[in-house]
C-alpha cells in the first residue's frame, strides 16, 4: 500500500459541489492499494503513518507525529499513485489493486484509522474529487508498505 502524506494547515475534498471531508492542522494522505495488498499491509501503513514524525517540536525539529499533535487526518483514495511510468508518455495503472479490492482496503484503512485516531475525514472512493490543501512547510512524504 502507498500513502503520500502532506502536512497541512488545512485541506478539504469536494464532490459535486459539496464538501465531503475537511481538516485543519494535520495530514492529508492520498491512499492507494496495489495488487497483492491485504489488511496486513493496510495495518502496517496505518501504524507507520500515525507514528511518522513530521511535525515540529519546541526546538523546531520534526519529532512529533500526527497523534502527538492531535492533528486531523484526511484520507483520500488515489489509485493513480500506483502508476507505472517506466516507459512511454502515458501511465499504466496495472500495479493498482482491482477497484473492488481497492475500495475494500480503503474502507478497511479508514475504519482502522477511526478506531485509533480522533479526527479522521475522507474523500469518496470512485468519485471525481476536488482536493485542495495548504501544504505546511511544504512537507510531502511517500510511504510504501509492500507485501512480503
Amino acid at each position: 500500500m502507498i500513502g503520500l502524506l502532506q502536512r497541512t494547515s488545512s485541506a478539504k475534498v469536494v464532490v459535486d459541489g459539496a464538501t465531503v471531508g475537511e481538516i485543519g492542522h494535520g495530514l492529508m494522505v492520498l491512499v492507494c492499494a496495489e495488487k497483492g495488498d491485504t489488511e496486513k499491509e493496510a495495518d502496517a501503513l496505518l501504524a507507520k503513518l500515525l507514528g511518522y514524525r513530521v511535525f515540529s517540536d519546541d526546538a523546531g525539529k520534526m519529532n512529533l507525529s500526527v497523534t502527538d499533535v492531535a492533528g486531523g487526518l484526511l484520507l483520500v483514495p488515489q489509485f493513480t499513485l500506483a502508476a507505472d511510468t517506466k516507459s512511454g508518455t502515458r501511465p499504466s495503472f496495472s500495479p493498482a489493486a482491482a477497484p473492488a479490492d481497492g475500495e475494500r482496503l480503503f474502507n478497511y484503512f479508514v475504519e482502522r484509522a477511526r478506531s485509533r485516531h480522533a479526527v479522521v475525514q475522507t474523500g469518496r472512493f470512485g468519485a471525481d474529487m476536488k482536493v485542495s490543501l495548504t501544504n505546511d512547510g511544504p512537507v510531502t512524504i511517500w510511504l510504501q508498505v509492500e507485501p512480503k
